[in-house]
């Protein structure tokens, strides 16, 4: 696992005589093995930071640091999962998952599919194509992916705003039961607030290229709408963004 901070960080685009830059001396620590949030309106740079992080996409100025437990700078193992499953559809649920491993020898390679596809629940459907599978399912394959490279860092972009309120919540309560199985620090970006409060231990309100505000959630996991203190948090959140930037 791996401790993240971020330091003075700006990236900004040109296009003809313009330039913007969604990411404008930002500052933000992510502690090692946590989930943190980073949420925002639509364009506001969150998925700019989460490619900033993922290395695809350099910092014009500042500092992205990751230190290991030892506190020595490191080049974690990093995976990225999308808002679109993006599973190869000629390829079965087993040969998505093979892919992130397909580095490794045969015994090994099975062995890492094997224990993903049980943590995620998906042993039964190893074989299926992805055009058998759900919406959840379809998602629960690329976090499978993700997690069979035993990443030390996991970015999920938007990774559960494409499927159904009922499904998300499922996917919500299995993401947890993942996580505690095997924990590595998790960037969650998010337009969402009950999302950013149901997963998460830290919650960084994204506004105009810096972090706004920082809340922490110490509400234990599991989590549900019901959660002592919840519900206030998400108030405070939806509040801070109104009196930022009102709708209307």
């Amino acid at each position: 696992m791996v401790k993240v901070e971020i330091r003075n960080l700006r990236k900004a685009f040109s296009s003809d005589s313009r330039t913007t830059a969604p990411i404008d001396g930002l500052s933000l620590e992510m502690p090692a093995g946590g989930i943190t949030a980073v949420i925002g309106r639509s364009g506001c740079g969150k998925t700019t930071l989460l490619r900033l992080l993922a290395g695809l996409e350099k910092p014009d100025s500042g500092e992205i640091r990751m230190e290991d437990a030892q506190g020595r700078a490191a080049a974690p193992r990093t995976a990225v999962v999308f808002q679109e499953h993006r599973l190869f559809p000629w390829m079965s649920v087993r040969r998505n998952v093979e892919v992130a491993v397909r580095h490794l020898p045969a015994d090994e390679r099975r062995a890492k599919v094997d224990a993903v596809l049980a943590l995620t629940g998906l042993a039964h459907a190893s074989e299926s194509m992805p055009a058998a599978l759900s919406g959840g399912m379809s998602q629960r394959v690329g976090l499978a992916r993700a997690l069979a490279a035993e990443p030390e860092l996991l970015l999920l972009d938007e990774a559960f705003s494409s499927l159904d309120a009922l499904t998300r919540r499922q996917l919500y309560d299995e993401f947890v039961r993942i996580h505690a199985a095997r924990p590595v620090t998790t960037v969650l970006v998010t337009h969402d607030v009950t999302e950013a409060v149901l997963l998460s231990s830290r919650i960084c309100r994204l506004e105009n290229g810096v972090i706004a505000r920082t809340y922490d959630n110490p509400a234990p996991y599991p989590r549900s709408f019901a959660t002592p203190g919840l519900g206030a948090l998400s108030e405070e959140i939806l509040r801070g963004f109104l009196e930022e930037e009102p709708l209307l």
